[in-house]
């Protein structure tokens, strides 16, 4: 019994952690009984070992000491390595029973003091370490001690116990793992319990009474690692068939037992185009080496497919103009492989909705509702049994993946889910949609728009 409890243990992630700043070395000490050993890194290579107890004390030394909740990781460069620790975190709600939290505040330790750092190195430090000073600032950053927050609920349900026995970074899936990079040092010497995997993004509870009935609604944000930037500077696919703004967003319904989760992913047009970014208000698009269009295009939705099932890939961009002309190659370069399980809608959202007129949303619900109903969405009974599952889902894009891809992304739940209204909950109650709708918009945008892509790999830009 011992033996299985401390294995348990093992695979345990630390929750708080007492950070010792002494003059040639860092310490970590767990305090929260998971473990018996301290983490000691070197402040002159970052190097890193287990070590049994403190180092001595006195009054000239005077350690600085705080509280850190979490390693992020370590950026390792040629002047010298940085571990990015977690100072503060907000507890933002719950995913499927387990604590999520939020970081809001980090740290970065230099671990480059040795004494023969030249004079160019010194001057490159200094400039990385501005960098490292707002990356200090970067938000939309959430975790979890306890659960895989990079799976989907339906991916988590289909695990099996072997799967879920692994510690939480061999879970993790690598599209939405936004330290994957940062983790590599620590992988490397075995330190599981300090490896906490880490999504950017959103998430978001909302708890509303409909009638008599409590309902809790989440919304999960995860952005893609793939093709990262900011938009305008990033647009379209890569050769590899990652496309720029790519984001999975989950609407997780939980009500008198019942748990009903719906995935819907966004994403940049998946050619090679890109938007040169100059003086004028809205600069212009150019298609980029459009033979190879039809390949990068296939790779990217036959790689949904493995992930998703069916998919159908709604366009939401102009008619005219230079959206147009985006719309004429994705059309042309989607054609050859549509068939039963990728299907390709246009709808000219500006010409049709306007600013104002959401409502004529419907026209595209009506042609689209065949598929939300004939490919569902998942859903769990009081025993966390799987009655139902989502085997396709939607694709939607515009220009930057914001605000017309928000309202659209915001009606296609509506009718996945429309049916658990039948099942006892609902979420279709004025009060509750319109402060869905507002949480939907600024969870999405703020997904796509936040972040620095420094860290999630070297490769990434």
């Amino acid at each position: 019994m011992d033996g299985t409890n401390d294995a348990n243990r093992s695979c345990k992630l630390h929750t708080r952690l007492r950070l010792w700043e002494f003059a040639d070395r860092y310490i970590f000490e767990p305090i929260d009984g998971l473990a018996d050993f301290y983490l000691s890194v070197s402040r002159a290579n970052g190097s890193m070992n287990l070590v049994e107890e403190l180092p001595s004390r006195s009054p000239s030394t005077n350690p600085k000491v705080r509280t850190v909740y979490g390693v992020i990781g370590v950026l390792k460069l040629a002047v010298g390595s940085y571990f990015l620790v977690i100072t503060d975190r907000d507890c933002v709600g719950s995913y499927l029973g387990h604590a999520i939290y939020k970081v809001t505040g980090l740290k970065v330790l230099s671990c480059n003091k040795s004494p023969n750092t030249s004079s160019e190195q010194k001057k490159m430090e200094s400039e990385i370490s501005e960098l490292l000073v707002a990356a200090e600032r970067t938000m939309g950053l959430y975790f979890s001690y306890d659960i895989n927050l990079t799976l989907n609920s339906q991916k988590l349900c289909d695990i099996n116990d072997e799967f879920k026995s692994r510690p939480l970074w061999k879970q993790a899936e690598p599209r939405f793992l936004w330290n994957s990079y940062l983790l590599e040092p620590l992988i490397e010497n075995k330190l599981d319990q300090y490896l906490l995997p880490v999504i950017q993004g959103s998430f978001q509870n909302i708890h509303a009474e409909v009638g008599s009935e409590k309902v809790d609604v989440t919304l999960i944000a995860r952005r893609c690692t793939g093709r990262i930037g900011t938009r305008m500077w990033r647009r379209g696919a890569d050769p590899e068939g990652y496309a720029a703004n790519f984001v999975e967003s989950e609407q997780i319904v939980q009500s008198k037992g019942y748990t009903a989760s719906y995935v819907q992913v966004r994403g940049s047009m998946p050619f090679l185009w890109e938007q040169i970014v100059d003086l004028t208000y809205k600069p212009s698009f150019d298609v980029v080496r459009q033979e190879e269009a039809p390949r990068v295009l296939e790779r990217h939705f036959n790689d949904l497919k493995k992930k998703y099932g069916a998919v159908l890939a709604v366009d939401l961009v102009n008619t005219n103009g230079g959206e147009g002309r985006l719309r004429e190659r994705y059309a042309k370069s989607i054609e050859p492989i549509l068939n039963d399980d990728l299907r390709y809608v246009h709808f000219d959202f500006h010409r049709i909705c306007g600013h104002i007129h959401f409502e004529r949303l419907s026209q595209l619900y009506e042609q689209i509702e065949d598929y939300l109903k004939k490919h569902g969405y998942l859903l769990l009974n009081e025993k966390g049994e799987k009655i139902q599952e989502q085997d396709g889902t939607v694709r939607t894009n515009c220009i930057d993946c914001l605000d017309r891809t928000n309202v659209t992304q915001y009606q296609n739940p509506r009718g996945g889910l429309s049916q658990k209204k039948k099942r006892g909950t609902s979420s279709r109650k004025r009060g509750t949609q319109m402060q869905r709708r507002e949480r939907w918009g600024q969870f999405n945008g703020w997904a796509v728009q936040t972040g620095i892509g420094i860290f999630t790999s070297v490769d990434s830009n």
